[in-house]
């Protein structure tokens, strides 16, 4: 190895190792411990969950309910109910018949015979039997489908590299699932739950996807620097805006369910949802401007930092703007409900997009925004500097050989 790409893998070594040792450090010392937090175990009802198949349906008339609520706030007397006849599929209550009550807006043209669908069960208590209820259509097996699809083409196209991507991404729900949520659950520092946690799926999911080098050393440590940026602004955005995550009736029941950690456990979990959200984005940016560099640097070896710096910026300028339209685009395809519910209702942009539901979504797109856009030049100056000393120009190449 050459003295000065020696130094400068070594720089690297010296920034990213304390990082990561931090990381693993944290997440160690916060890991949960103890039974899971569930809600069965809060309100002890015994309630299971079964796969039946659907055996027949019958339309009945049924008392009307506050989920039938009609656009004029009435509550009409009687509206039509489908009874559904289903076999449990699997169990202890296996080929057992049972008859729940569909949800509303399920109709009988969805529910063929051999339909499977999800049902809970309700054990006897108090003399009373036991009670069978709808609970959803049964989607493993198109969720699998589509999961399996999606693995298959994405080995197809990027080869082994989307194979080691696809078990980055494993690790990845597995810190999610085992550390980062119940972490926040449990009550524990929402920065250090973030921070430690999304550290250690960026150092393993570019490593196992990109391999060992010093590209995506740089990559990693653009990642890092975008993930403190994202971090900290998402800390003052949350302070400034009195955001406190509960701003859906659905946040609202889990801050219920939470109990005494119910409020920091909501501010946590906008935090981790922030950082989570762009930490997609960033992996995406820094390992896209890292290999533009590189590639750059190989079809031009005697370009200096400054033209490989400003070249790449070219780039990375386009991949801002589009980066910008996909992460806004997103959030508001996922929140397209609640537009078209501001839309019927006629409230005043003002008062629509500063209230609870609004303003988290607002406030996660800038912090996201800011850190990605300030994650891509600072990792095209660091990978600028490191392509120059890892690849040398053609000139010095030839002045070694002339001494030799």
């Amino acid at each position: 190895m050459e003295p000065r790409l020696g130094r400068t893998a070594g720089i690297l070594i010296a920034l990213i190792v304390p990082l990561a040792l931090a990381a693993v450090v944290g997440v160690a010392l916060t890991w949960p411990t103890g039974p899971a937090q569930t809600v069965r175990e809060l309100t002890d009802s015994g309630v299971t969950f079964h796969s039946a198949r659907v055996t027949g349906t019958e339309l009945e008339s049924c008392e009307g309910s506050v989920e039938d609520r009609q656009p004029d706030g009435t509550v009409p007397d009687e509206v039509e109910c489908l009874r559904v006849e289903a076999t449990v599929s699997g169990g202890e209550h296996a080929g057992q018949q049972v008859e729940v009550w569909a949800t509303a807006g399920v109709g009988a043209r969805e529910l063929p015979a051999g339909t499977r669908i999800t049902v809970e069960r309700y054990p006897a208590a108090d003399g009373e039997p036991e009670i069978w209820a709808w609970q959803d259509f049964d989607r493993a097996l198109p969720l699998a489908a589509l999961a399996l699809a999606f693995g298959l083409v994405t080995v197809l196209v990027a080869g082994m590299r989307g194979a080691r991507a696809l078990l980055g991404l494993v690790f990845a729900f597995a810190i999610i699932g085992a550390y980062m949520l119940p972490g926040l659950v449990a009550g524990t520092n929402p920065l250090v739950v973030t921070l430690a946690g999304s550290i250690v799926i960026m150092i393993v999911v570019l490593y196992v996807a990109h391999g060992l080098s010093l590209r995506t050393s740089t990559a990693l440590l653009g990642t890092m620097i975008g993930l403190a940026v994202t971090t900290a602004l998402g800390v003052v955005g949350a302070n400034a805006a009195r955001l406190s995550g509960v701003a859906s009736e659905d946040a609202f029941q889990l801050s219920l369910l939470l109990g005494e950690n119910g409020a920091s456990a909501l501010r946590g979990l906008f935090l981790c949802g922030v950082v989570l959200a762009g930490l997609g984005v960033l992996n995406d940016v820094t390992i896209t401007q890292a290999s533009a560099v590189w590639e750059l640097r190989a079809a031009d070896p005697d370009a200096d930092r400054r033209t490989l710096f400003s070249r790449a910026m070219r780039i990375g300028r386009d991949h801002i703007a589009s980066t910008v339209y996909t992460i806004v685009f997103a959030y508001m395809g996922a929140s397209l409900p609640i537009l078209l519910l501001v839309q019927l209702y006629g409230l005043p942009l003002r008062i629509t997009l500063t209230g609870g539901f609004f303003a988290e979504e607002i406030v996660r797109t800038l912090v996201g925004s800011i850190g990605l856009v300030l994650a891509i030049p600072l990792t095209t100056a660091i990978a600028a500097l490191v392509a120059t000393t890892a690849t040398p120009s053609r000139h010095r190449v030839a002045a070694g050989l002339h001494q030799h």
